[in-house]
């Protein structure tokens, strides 16, 4: 329902958009928004909506579990939802980050405003996993409104997932119910997402393997975006590299619904069948710049990795991309501008015709509107920052950082014509030990800055932007905790990586590097 906008209100509007106007103005500008809005309402009641993209078979509305049943704080719900009867996941269970949408479950996005918002619609990764066999099992924890790290005294609203192998330290976020549920054996694989390494930090940090694809090949239909469109991936985790290929597999692929996805993206994409076929001739570059600030016992673990490799036939050499170290001044430029355009246009953007999911796009503006007070930190700081990019440059920092792009693919791309991958930390540390802060002023430095005392996205921000698939999987653990080794290649290449990190798991005691100390 909605109430016609008295003068007053017109002139307040008009004034909060830089339009004065006279109490006559005023008068003759309410007069045609009563008919105007009349009218949108009358739109939406009378003419039926598109039907949203759905399953058509059973779901179990499933239950919020226990902390007893949920010991590492990994799941926003658990449900039962079976697939189709074969496929490529028949036997598999599959979770989904809380920004994706399951149709029949909740949805929240990992914010408390939004409890009680039940998703009416699937996510492509959604249709096509049940489609390929899998079984829907729940929901996993993450932190923000699709974003955020969960770094130091700050996590979601609904808690810290904890690392499972060490409840002191951090698991990596925002796909942190993921990566915890997934170490600790509880699923099989769980679907992601990753704007600036959401999915490969907390591989990273949890000992399990995550990849974000090449930049349109999963569609990202059904899955909100928590910045700019051109740098949201969504991609599976997994406890094996086998696993993430047939995952990817069952997903990947051109469906008419992402208008992110072009005609390079192939309709279907072969992710396993090359999976074993080792690394005998593969040319790997090791990226210096990657090491740049990596801690000893980090730096010794990948190069441990590089040595297997080596020992299986790859090609090693050392490589230099200086535009590596510069990268993620241009991202930051350009999600300062975006998170504020998304604001504007909807969760799930504009200007292109596709689904949009109305109760969901209501209920997240409704938050906007009268929850902004219940941003995360760096959410708010964002916008703010985007607030004023748009007043003091005028749209063109943000379009500077898109028209940028090209230089910085290419600088990669120059270098994957001289080595097939290229190899470096995926994270320069390990997890963090979680240090509360109770202070709410201490905490709140801390969110806005602290996490850059970990250089957590310096290797894993860049392929956002560029749009290189990029995998880590764990390489040997150090005191303890885990360490990724992060593998990027040419766009398309996913199934490169794959066969590189399958080759790596198969020389190393892989079940051991991810298994939880009892």
């Amino acid at each position: 329902m909605y109430r016609t906008p008295s003068a007053a209100d017109v002139s307040e509007v008009a004034e909060r958009l830089g339009i004065t106007l006279t109490s006559d103005e005023a008068a003759v500008y309410q007069r045609q928004l009563a008919i105007m809005i009349a009218d949108f309402d009358e739109f939406l009641t009378e003419r039926s909506a598109g039907r949203p993209p759905r399953y058509p078979g059973n779901r179990d509305v499933g239950y919020r579990p226990t902390a007893a049943e949920d010991p590492y704080g990994a799941w926003m719900w658990k449900c039962s939802i079976p697939g189709a009867p074969t496929g490529l996941l028949a036997g598999k269970t599959v979770g989904y980050k809380d920004h994706i949408a399951v149709a029949g479950l909740p949805l929240t996005f990992g914010a408390a405003a939004m409890e009680g918002h039940i998703a009416d619609f699937d996510a492509t990764i959604v249709s096509r996993a049940l489609e390929q066999g899998a079984e829907i099992i729940g929901k996993n924890v993450m932190n923000g409104l699709a974003g955020g790290f969960g770094f130091g005294g700050g996590y979601g609203d609904y808690g810290r997932p904890l690392n499972p192998h060490n409840t002191e330290h951090l698991t990596g976020g925002s796909s942190s119910g993921s990566a915890a549920a997934l170490a600790a054996g509880e699923v099989d694989i769980s679907y992601g997402g990753d704007q600036g390494g959401s999915i490969r930090i907390p591989a990273s940090w949890s000992g399990i393997v995550g990849l974000k694809p090449t930049f349109g090949l999963v569609s990202h239909f059904g899955i909100s975006f928590g910045s700019d469109q051109s740098i949201d991936y969504t991609g599976p985790m997994t406890r094996t590299v086998a696993d993430c290929a047939v995952a990817l597999e069952a997903v990947a692929g051109y469906d008419g619904l992402d208008p992110r996805q072009t005609k390079d993206v192939p309709d279907v994409y072969d992710a396993t069948s090359n999976l074993d076929d080792g690394v005998e001739g593969l040319r790997i570059g090791i990226l210096t710049e990657g090491f740049a600030r990596a801690t000893p016992q980090v730096s010794a673990s990948v190069h441990a990795a590089v040595e297997v490799l080596a020992g299986l036939g790859a090609k090693i050499s050392e490589i230099s991309i200086p535009e590596h170290q510069t990268i993620s001044l241009a991202q930051k430029a350009l999600s300062a501008e975006a998170a504020l355009a998304i604001r504007g246009t909807g969760i799930f953007g504009a200007f292109t015709r596709t689904f949009y999911p109305e109760d969901t796009i209501s209920a997240i503006t409704r938050i906007w509107q009268h929850h902004n007070d219940q941003l995360d930190p760096r959410g708010a700081l964002t916008l703010l920052a985007g607030e004023y990019s748009r007043r003091y440059f005028s749209g063109r920092l943000y379009a500077r950082a898109q028209n940028v792009r090209p230089t910085y693919i290419g600088a990669y791309d120059r270098a994957l014509a001289e080595v097939d991958l290229l190899i470096m930390p995926t994270t320069p540390t390990q997890a963090p030990a979680f240090e509360p802060i109770p202070d709410r002023l201490e905490a709140l430095e801390f969110a806005l800055h602290g996490a850059t005392m970990w250089d957590a996205t310096v290797n894993t921000q860049p392929f956002d932007f560029t749009g290189h698939p990029a995998l880590s999987v764990p390489g040997e653990k150090q005191n303890g905790l885990p360490v990724g080794v992060q593998l990027v290649g040419p766009r398309f290449a996913d199934d490169l990586l794959l066969r590189a990190g399958q080759a790596y798991a198969q020389a190393v005691d892989f079940d051991d590097i991810v298994a939880v100390a009892s």
